[in-house]
């Protein structure tokens, strides 16, 4: 019985892996945080495995994921002073893309600015497709917190300087 337990976690632990951390790089803004922070929780959750129901996998790892990143944003009180952001190497370079990759940069920027909160429901939400229901059980939280974490991220986002487009020159102004 415990050898196909493991067998099983191991299934779900490599294809899920790539899903993590797309989710837990959004949530840490660092690709190798995001590494650390979803082999921490895939550790944490292979502990309780067996008692886990097999329907409620997905949502308990991804309620793990976000209570662990947490944790590690409450440890942590220290900044980092050398640069905000460590340059990611893209593990496969594709020509033509690089408008998408600035864009993606740019909103990983973006969403560094937002509270631990606000940028974990705006993930959820918009990158998991998360309904309002699964984020507030997922954050243990009431759904109306859930609406007003996205209502404010949005609108921190819209207001980023980094997101905001630039307004035009009104046409009948001279220079």
């Amino acid at each position: 019985m415990e050898q196909q337990s493991a067998t099983a976690f191991a299934e779900f632990a490599t294809a899920a892996w790539p899903r993590l951390v797309r989710t837990a790089h959004l949530l840490t803004g660092d690709f190798h945080e995001a590494e650390d922070l979803v082999q921490t929780t895939l550790a944490k959750v292979y502990a309780r495995w067996q008692r886990i129901p097999r329907d409620e996998v997905d949502r308990y790892v991804r309620r793990s994921l976000v209570n662990n990143n947490l944790s590690r944003l409450r440890r942590r009180r220290v900044v980092h002073l050398l640069t905000p952001l460590l340059p990611d190497s893209p593990r496969h370079a594709h020509t033509g893309h690089a408008e998408a990759v600035e864009q993606r940069a740019t909103l990983v920027r973006a969403l560094a600015d937002l509270s631990a909160r606000q940028r974990t429901v705006m993930v959820l939400r918009y990158w998991e497709d998360l309904s309002e229901q699964e984020i507030a059980a997922v954050l243990n939280c009431s759904i109306g917190t859930v609406k007003t974490h996205a209502r404010r991220g949005l609108e921190a986002l819209r207001a980023h300087p980094v997101l905001a487009p630039r307004s035009p020159a009104p046409s009948g102004a001279t220079p």
